[in-house]
């Protein structure tokens, strides 16, 4: 854990970009809802998946922010579990046609995709800040 000298918490005092001024207990609630995990206020994102340069009401930078591919690997996962066990057992208890599959499982894969993207980058996100301050 990171120890804040005497003269970090007087510079704290002056900069609002000071890993002593920290106002969150929940960062990654916080970053689930796209918000700053600082503060809570700012907005996380630039656009749907792009990370804003930083927070506008706290000053937090996120240029150091490294997800990488890490929430996309969980989502295509968890996507995949869903449709992966539900299409078989739809298949053996109705025995509907092909298409119906089609028609089923491939919309509800990339919704669920796109649903759970920015939520889970932001959950990365929030447990990065957590465990880095």
């Amino acid at each position: 854990m990171i120890q804040d000298g005497p003269e970090d918490i007087a510079a704290a005092r002056d900069e609002r970009s000071s890993r002593a001024v920290v106002v969150s207990d929940t960062p990654v609630r916080w970053a689930l809802r796209g918000r700053c995990p600082r503060c809570g206020q700012g907005a996380l994102f630039a656009g749907f998946l792009k990370v804003a340069p930083g927070c506008t009401a706290c000053g937090l930078d996120y240029s150091t922010i490294q997800t990488g591919d890490g929430p996309a690997s969980f989502i295509m996962q968890i996507a995949g579990f869903i449709v992966g066990f539900s299409a078989p057992f739809v298949e053996i208890k109705y025995h509907p046609p092909l298409w119906v599959h089609l028609v089923v499982w491939l919309p509800l894969v990339v919704a669920l995709s796109l649903a759970l993207m920015r939520p889970g980058r932001g959950l990365m996100i929030g447990l990065q800040y957590r465990n880095q301050r």
